[in-house]
């Protein structure tokens, strides 16, 4: 994959997605070949060193109780509440900021006053947030309705833009701005 270039992974269940974008975040060891990334091998960086490297919005968004911006800055004292609204705004937040109060709006346990759609979209906040060179969209799409899943593709083409990405999708939508599919 070339630095900043969009590859979706398609294929049945159990054909390999995740394990391979598992193998990239070093989930696994590498039994045979190699993942570079600029031209070293994930082989010589330690686990610590690349994660914070690679941004993951997996299908059933991570969040906490808490308030949004804790939630979009996992408590990094690096994120500012500029760079979180920044974030929010990007990933096509609005309605959640409005609705919830802004920056400072709570979050319940698991994030059961939000939607599932909602949950996504502050995944997509945090990945902007925290800026990684690589992202991995594995199914974010799924499991939302339709309202939700606009607003998530156009999230989608701003966290994925001059960013290499690895997308994990069963719905052609989330894919088709990709550059290959595989």
């Amino acid at each position: 994959i070339e630095p900043g270039q969009s590859v979706a992974l398609v294929g049945r269940t159990g054909s390999g997605k995740t394990s391979t974008i598992s193998l990239l975040q070093k989930f696994y060891d590498i039994s045979e070949g190699d993942i570079k990334i600029d031209g070293v091998s994930i082989k010589e960086v330690a686990p610590q060193d690349l994660r914070p490297r690679v941004g993951v919005v997996q299908q059933d968004g991570f969040v906490f109780s808490g308030t949004i911006f804790s939630n979009i800055s996992m408590f990094d004292p690096k994120i500012t509440r500029e760079r979180a609204q920044w974030a929010a705004e990007q990933a096509q937040c609005h309605d959640i900021l409005r609705k919830h109060g802004g920056l400072d709006g709570k979050v319940q346990e698991r994030g059961s006053n939000l939607s599932a759609g909602e949950r996504q979209l502050l995944a997509f906040a945090r990945v902007l947030a925290f800026d990684p060179d690589i992202l991995i969209l594995d199914e974010a799409a799924a499991n939302i309705d339709s309202v939700s899943e606009r607003a998530i593709q156009k999230a989608t083409e701003v966290v994925t833009r001059g960013r290499t990405s690895v997308i994990i999708a069963h719905r052609l939508s989330t894919i088709l701005h990709s550059d290959l599919i595989v």
